[in-house]
């Protein structure tokens, strides 16, 4: 059996392994795609369930504004997220992946039970993200 080399100029393999390697592959590259789908179709879901029944609900005399914004910009983050996570799954960019660890700390710090420390640690994450994400990732301006 002979082998094939890559440009590296190691062999990939016996014929076997490298038709494993293509259907495991394709499986797990299908799987992912899938999920990406789920959770993209979830977000889009989850964006009506709020435009239709939280954000109204800011008008309304008898409810505690201060907490229903606080919930409408968690739910808010929450879409982010899920949709930050399906581009990642189809995508596979480090930029996707670096937008979903900053949606995640952004919703940590507008917890109500966010201690100081949390939020100094949080804020301080925060910028660091948003460096490496400006400074770091090719294809941004600088």
């Amino acid at each position: 059996m002979s082998e094939q080399k890559d440009e590296s100029g190691v062999g990939e393999g016996t014929v076997f392994e490298r038709a494993f390697n293509r259907y495991v592959g394709n499986a797990i590259h299908m799987f992912l795609s899938l999920l990406a789908v789920v959770i993209l179709a979830a977000a889009a879901v989850t964006a009506v369930e709020v435009l239709i029944r939280v954000f109204p609900q800011l008008w309304h005399p008898a409810t505690n504004e201060h907490l229903l914004l606080q919930k409408l910009i968690e739910d808010i983050l929450l879409i982010g997220i899920a949709a930050e996570l399906g581009l990642l799954l189809l995508f596979h960019r480090t930029s996707a992946a670096i937008e979903v660890i900053i949606f995640v700390v952004a919703r940590k710090l507008i917890a109500p039970d966010a201690m100081t420390l949390d939020l100094l640690m949080g804020t301080t994450a925060l910028a660091l993200l948003l460096g490496v994400r400006f400074y770091f990732l090719p294809g941004r301006p600088k």
